[in-house]
């Protein structure tokens, strides 16, 4: 399955962007990485069938382990591709928020966007890790 992330405006050089390719190189599922400007700009069409999930402050918090069941599952379903949506600085639209399968937070706070773009590959990195039984996650 696709790991597909979809970020608005330029993560360029800079710790995070470090960060994000760092996560990226250590993944073992394909990833892709698109960026778009901050306004404007076209989503890519997805393969199917797809699940897309907005980093939204809405969302639900998922614990690690609960993330990658919800991969897997999607996987294991035929997931061709898991598309995962980071907006603009004003979020995602209604409409947006109506179609996706999944708003997801990282909990109540607010998070810088860039900083949100690397704690989701990290995730991704880190759910990966416990559906392959990869020591890397260390529960409990």
């Amino acid at each position: 399955m696709l790991l597909h992330v979809i970020a608005r405006g330029k993560i360029a050089r800079s710790p995070e962007a470090e960060l994000v390719a760092r996560y990226d190189k250590r993944l073992t599922w394909p990833t892709k990485l698109t960026e778009l400007p901050e306004t404007g700009g076209r989503i890519p069409d997805p393969l199917t069938p797809h699940r897309t999930v907005l980093l939204d402050e809405r969302g639900k918090a998922l614990s690690s382990e609960a993330f990658a069941e919800l991969l897997g599952k999607w996987r294991d379903e035929g997931i061709r591709e898991a598309r995962f949506v980071l907006g603009a600085a004003d979020g995602h639209s209604d409409e947006e928020r109506a179609a996706a399968d999944l708003l997801y937070a990282f909990g109540p706070a607010t998070w810088p966007h860039l900083l949100a773009r690397a704690m989701l590959m990290e995730q991704l990195y880190r759910a990966t890790s416990i559906l392959a039984g990869h020591p890397y996650h260390r529960a409990g």
